[in-house]
């Protein structure tokens, strides 16, 4: 169980102009990322170092949007004026998290420009959605490339900073937040307001950027 990445919802300007400001911030070259057609979404991709990144979503003018948790979620945070979705746990297999929740994944599935095919499952979106301090879960296809294989870059995650309560997290994970990671540092702190994710600080080649 790691972190696999993080998930930031498109400003007004939408997914593009997005993109670009948070690439320029951290000094990584954004990625074109897709459609997520059972969610009813589309994303680009900051491929970072460490098999990390971050993903930049926003919600498309589709049905499969008012149906699909995933695309409730984006639509709902972007309405808010964008920023920090969530972030997003890695295991090898699912089936421990879907008995613990008592409900079953969902694949995704996206297609690149250049023909390669992203495909996963996922768990726990309506949970994000419930309380957005805890994270949702991901298992990636074995024959599925990675968002990160993209990376040239140094730029990491340094910190995640979560409005919310360590506790109720670890409840959700199984374990404390720190064990998904050996290099990220955890900060919880109480929220004015929704619990969420925060803020995260990236090392760049300037120095730490928090976003």
């Amino acid at each position: 169980m790691r972190v696999d990445h993080v998930s930031y919802a498109a400003e007004p300007d939408g997914l593009q102009a997005t993109t670009e400001r948070l690439a320029a911030e951290l000094r990584v070259t954004a990625v074109e990322g897709g459609i997520h057609p059972r969610f009813g979404t589309r994303n680009m991709i900051l491929p970072l170092a460490h098999e990390r990144y971050i993903e930049v979503v926003e919600v498309l003018d589709h049905p499969a949007a008012d149906k699909a948790p995933f695309g409730q979620a984006v639509r709902a945070r972007s309405e808010m004026g964008g920023g920090w979705l969530g972030w997003v746990v890695r295991v090898d297999d699912l089936h421990d998290v879907e008995g613990r929740l008592g409900r079953s994944a969902v694949d995704g599935n996206r297609r690149m420009p250049d023909g390669r095919e992203f495909k996963w499952r996922q768990i726990g979106i309506k949970g994000l959605q419930a309380d957005p301090q805890l994270p949702y879960f991901v298992e990636w296809d074995e024959n599925s490339p990675h968002p990160s294989d993209d990376a040239h870059t140094d730029v990491t995650i340094e910190s995640l900073e979560i409005g919310g309560d360590p506790e109720r997290v670890k409840d959700w994970l199984g374990l404390p937040a720190e064990t998904t990671s050996s290099v990220i540092h955890f900060t919880f702190v109480a929220p004015h307001g929704t619990p969420g994710l925060m803020a995260v600080t990236f090392n760049t080649p300037d120095g730490k950027v928090t976003v």
